[in-house]
């Protein structure tokens, strides 16, 4: 068939076979079919979307571009978490130990950061040392013995997925449900787990700015988890401030060690406990969501996800020195207050430019080749509810180059929507879609 003829029967608004899609990925991958093509073919799947046996087809399509990692040897079950992204998301860095300490292995392949969202892969090597791109030896050996592993996506991993990503970051095509859809699971699913439990996110901070948008990709993910044989459990929370009180890769890296000693702030260790206690039930190592969410509280107040911390460190080539004194993380040469101009109560908070401004000063990346810096980042002082008095701190900003401060300071400021009166709680876990 020709990639000239699959284009054409999607731009007008045709279904696709599981041949036709494979025709398109397998083609891609392998260097005979040009990107203004499939650059064509993904404007039509966005413009005309993809139903549900179509955005199936072109998971298992993608799964199937490149290898699986087989963990059938690990002697237990094995569950793993994806989040679809945030400001201040440190999550996977507290979560993984804190399961792995009550038994179940937790397999994770992890992203960068890009644009106003972190990655978990940059805060992990913010540690000095730490080793993120372990071969397949060493990434069983390490969940073997810490119960967690962390990695970046190898090469041979969907690697139609990393070519259709980078294609469709520059083509406009990056928000469609069955794309991400796709995106997401041919990653999740080539690691070996044998389920996944999934932070959707809506919100502010968010790719997902509605919560009807972030149903209908949950809904998406779990069916097409299903047809792959699967099972993924989608909890939607919402991203309209950032999680915890640090953004930025080494800060954060220390605000996770305190949550693992049993001292963290009061929405990382929610919707730690809630997204934990839905992957020991998942592998049968609770008999409820709550005895599951309260094993998990347990894991960390008691610390013993934190020696599987500093356990999975080691094991990974990092220096286990900075985390056990975080004062040895890497750490910005400056600090500036950003301060409020009026007295009120903080009722909402623009997620993104908070994240956006922490790009500015070095601590994420607007395009892939950016360099990071590890210590830069922004403390949020003030969350919403919160009261605040004229002159005091909204957040302060941790940096070393000066030449974005000033656009930095404007987007924490345009971030704040602090009125005289106070409109109500924030609501962090929503809802579960399975």
């Amino acid at each position: 068939m020709r990639v000239y003829d699959i284009i054409v029967k999607k731009r007008n608004g045709g279904t696709h076979t599981y041949e036709e899609i494979t025709e398109i990925v397998s083609g891609y991958a392998g260097g005979k079919v040009p990107d203004y093509q499939v650059s064509a073919w993904l404007m039509a799947c966005f413009l005309n979307g993809l139903d549900r046996e179509e955005t199936f087809y072109l998971t298992k399509a993608m799964l199937l571009s490149g290898r699986s990692i087989d963990l059938s040897g690990l002697p237990g079950p094995r569950v793993d978490k994806h989040s679809t992204g945030g400001v201040g998301d440190k999550i996977s860095l507290i979560l993984a130990p804190a399961v792995a300490a009550c038994g179940v292995f937790v397999p994770m392949m992890s992203g960068r950061g890009l644009g106003f969202t972190g990655g978990t892969l940059d805060k992990l090597e913010s540690i000095p040392g730490f080793n993120v791109r372990l071969s397949d030896e060493k990434f069983f050996e390490a969940l073997q013995e810490a119960g967690y592993a962390m990695i970046g996506q190898s090469e041979d991993i969907a690697p139609a997925d990393k070519l259709l990503y980078s294609l469709r970051d520059v083509t406009g095509t990056v928000e469609s449900i069955p794309l991400i859809t796709s995106s997401i699971l041919s990653k999740k699913l080539a690691e070996g787990a044998d389920a996944v439990v999934m932070d959707v996110k809506f919100g502010s901070g968010a790719f997902m700015k509605s919560k009807k948008d972030a149903e209908a990709l949950a809904s998406s993910l779990v069916d097409t988890a299903q047809k792959m044989g699967k099972r993924v459990i989608c909890i939607l929370t919402s991203m309209d401030q950032p999680l915890g009180r640090e953004v930025g890769n080494a800060l954060e890296v220390e605000e996770s060690v305190a949550a693992l000693q049993g001292a963290g702030e009061p929405d990382v260790v929610e919707i730690t406990a809630v997204l934990g206690g839905h992957m020991l039930l998942a592998a049968e190592a609770a008999e409820s969501f709550e005895e599951g969410r309260d094993r998990i509280i347990e894991k960390l107040n008691s610390g013993e996800a934190y020696e599987r911390f500093r356990m999975s460190v080691k094991l990974q080539g990092g220096d286990v020195d900075t985390v056990t004194d975080t004062s040895k993380l890497p750490k910005a040469g400056r600090k500036k207050d950003i301060l409020s101009k009026k007295s009120g109560y903080v009722n909402a908070i623009g997620t993104e430019d908070i994240g956006t401004a922490s790009v500015f000063i070095g601590a994420g990346r607007f395009k892939k080749e950016d360099r990071v810096d590890p210590a830069v980042g922004i403390t949020v002082e003030k969350k919403i509810g919160d009261h605040v008095e004229k002159g005091e701190p909204l957040a302060v900003l941790h940096y070393n180059e000066s030449a974005w401060l000033e656009k930095a300071e404007g987007l924490i400021q345009n971030a704040y929507t602090i009125e005289t009166e106070k409109r109500g709680e924030f609501r962090l876990v929503h809802e579960t879609i399975q």
